[in-house]
C-alpha cells in the first residue's frame, strides 16, 4: 500500500489514483478469462502494483501464457519479487513475461484472447490514448476482448476545478470511448464495491457479427449481380 500511495503521489498522471483497485473490481476487470477455452494468451497493460494481476494468475492453468507491460520500474520490480518470480517456481507449465516499457514500444507477440487495461486514460492526452487501443487491438484476436475501466464521474468531478483546454482533453476523452463502445459492442458494467466506484468496459475484437458478415455478403452479392 505504501508503495501505490508513494508511486501515486509522485506521478499521477501515469497512476491515475491514491487507492489501488479493490479485489470485486478486479474479479469484474478479469472475469472473462474463464470463459476462454483451451491454451489462453492474456495480456495485462498497466499492473501497477498488481491487484488485477493477482486475479489473473489464479485463473491461469498449464499452456496459458501471460505477458504484462508496466512502465513504472518501481512497480516492475515489486511484480517482479512478490508476484511473479514466485508464481513462475511453483507453476512452471505457464509462461509469465513482465515487460518494462510502454505498451506503444513493448515487444509483445499477439494475438490475445483477453487484453485487461488498468490505465487511467482521463489523465493522458487523446492522441496518447488512440495510440494505444490501437496497439491493444492491433494485438487482440478478432473474437478476443479488451477490458479496462474509469471511475464513475470522473470526468464530470474534474471539469468545474481544471481550465478550458483540460475540459476539452476530457470531453475528446469520454466521446473517443463511447465510439469505441459503438464500434466494438462495448458493455458497461457498475462496480460499486471500490473506492472510488468504477465503470468496468468491455470491447469486443474487430471479428464482424452474424448480422453484418450477412449484410456484407448480400451487398457482395448485389455488385455481383449488377
Amino acid at each position: 500500500m505504501f508503495e501505490f500511495l508513494s508511486q501515486a503521489l509522485s506521478d499521477l498522471r501515469r497512476t491515475g489514483s491514491v487507492w489501488p483497485s479493490s479485489p470485486i473490481l478486479a474479479r469484474a476487470m478479469t472475469k472473462s478469462i474463464a470463459r476462454v477455452e483451451g491454451p489462453r494468451r492474456i495480456l495485462e497493460v498497466g499492473p501497477g502494483t498488481g491487484p488485477f494481476t493477482r486475479a489473473i494468475l489464479r485463473k491461469l492453468r498449464a499452456g496459458d501464457h501471460f505477458d504484462l507491460v508496466e512502465i513504472n520500474e518501481k512497480f516492475c520490480r515489486k511484480l517482479e519479487k512478490e508476484l511473479l518470480s514466485k508464481y513462475r517456481q511453483r507453476h512452471p507449465a505457464v509462461e509469465v513475461r513482465l515487460h518494462c516499457a510502454p505498451i506503444e514500444e513493448a515487444e509483445l507477440s499477439g494475438p490475445y484472447d483477453i487484453i485487461v487495461c488498468g490505465l487511467p486514460f482521463n489523465n493522458f492526452p487523446p492522441k496518447l490514448m488512440r495510440q494505444i487501443f490501437r496497439r491493444m487491438f492491433a494485438l487482440l484476436k478478432d473474437e478476443g476482448e479488451i477490458v479496462y475501466f474509469e471511475y464513475v464521474g470522473v470526468r464530470a468531478v474534474k471539469g468545474p476545478v481544471v481550465d478550458d483546454a483540460a475540459r476539452a482533453r476530457l470531453r475528446r476523452i469520454g466521446a473517443f470511448g463511447k465510439s469505441l463502445r459503438r464500434k466494438h459492442q462495448g458493455h458497461t458494467e457498475l462496480v460499486l464495491g471500490n473506492f472510488p466506484p468504477a465503470l468496468a468496459f468491455r470491447l469486443k475484437g474487430s471479428k464482424p457479427t452474424k448480422r453484418a458478415a450477412s449484410t456484407t455478403r448480400s451487398r457482395a452479392g448485389a455488385r455481383a449481380k449488377s
